[in-house]
């Protein structure tokens, strides 16, 4: 069968697929542009994508032959599920495997906009250290803090573990509450949305981009938190309304930020660029060595699954497609 990859894959993942079908791959590392996926995606039965791509109605209608989609990232807003759906072609991600270098980095995003490590490298590096004293240069606190988590997923209960290490009261929201033993066994509190953001000194948005929870997070939202209280956010950029948070932060009614998604990513709002109350990274939630290779080969082996005809292990859509179209 005929197979797009818009990604570079590793050569060892790229040769199993090989070895089966007749794959057509990106001359580099940068994402595929829109209109050269859509001039190539015209007779393939496969496509390995990834958060990029936007796999929309306008690009499915000239996807005559595709069967399968598979998606490296467990977010999967770029993808048009229910068109899919519609013309029979199974939709798969890559969950789990990102799980611990995602919660990891919202850690290292809470320690780094608390304790201002960035703002610390710099001056280092600029030469501006010129001594130690007591009351300069201040942080603040983490370890007995509360974290506020909303979305309780996989990598928003990765987090309440990490948090627990520093001895941090964890509350969280979500639209269905987990039951009452799961919440003793992982020590945290539910807590209404409002009341979550009116307590926690730092709150982390871990929940996938739909319609409902677009701009989740605006003005009003933000004026509830505590002037002290940090914004965390490694879910989707658009789960913020960032107009309402570079005005936030500007006239503090919060006390900081830290980035690693943005509402028109790769742009970056040019006012969060210049602000010493942020921490921004460029997208890194599971931008490991170990984990990246391991969600290309769980897109790679849904992708073989669903072109020899068996059931995907992570399909969002299987019991949907009629049996005998894909």
């Amino acid at each position: 069968m005929e197979v797009l990859v818009t990604i570079e894959l590793p050569d060892d993942l790229l040769a199993k697929i090989r070895r089966q079908h007749n794959v057509t791959t990106p001359s580099g590392n940068l994402p595929m542009p829109a209109e050269e996926l859509r001039s190539l995606i015209k007779g393939k039965h496969g496509l390995l994508c990834t958060i990029t791509d936007r796999v929309d109605k306008g690009l499915l209608k000239e996807a005559d032959s595709l069967l399968v989609v598979a998606n490296y990232g467990v977010g999967y807003d770029n993808i048009d599920v229910e068109e899919c759906t519609k013309k029979g072609i199974l939709v798969t991600n890559t969950p789990d495997v990102l799980t611990d270098a995602t919660a990891d980095l919202t850690m290292a995003l809470i320690l780094a906009v608390a304790r201002r490590v960035v703002e610390g490298d710099a001056r280092v590096r600029e030469g501006r250290f010129h001594a130690w004293t007591p009351f300069g240069f201040l942080g603040t606190d983490v370890c007995g803090k509360t974290v506020g988590i909303i979305g309780l997923g996989r990598i928003g209960k990765a987090l309440a573990k990490r948090a627990q290490s520093f001895s941090m009261t964890v509350l969280y929201y979500k639209r269905n509450r987990i039951s009452r033993e799961e919440e003793a066994h992982l020590n945290i509190k539910y807590t209404e949305f409002i009341d979550l953001l009116r307590q926690s000194d730092f709150v982390s948005l871990h929940v996938p981009l739909t319609k409902e929870t677009y701009h989740m997070i605006g003005a009003s939202e933000l004026a509830a938190m505590k002037r002290e209280a940090f914004l965390i956010n490694t879910s989707r950029g658009a789960v913020v309304e960032e107009e309402a948070l570079v005005r936030a932060l500007k006239q503090g009614i919060i006390a900081g930020a830290g980035l690693d998604v943005y509402e028109h990513e790769p742009d970056v709002h040019p006012e969060l660029l210049n602000m010493k109350n942020t921490v921004l990274l460029p997208h890194l939630g599971s931008a490991t060595k170990e984990t990246r290779r391991k969600m290309a080969e769980r897109a790679v082996t849904n992708l073989l699954a669903a072109l020899s005809n068996e059931r995907p292990r992570d399909c969002l859509n299987c019991d949907r497609v009629k049996k005998g179209n894909s």
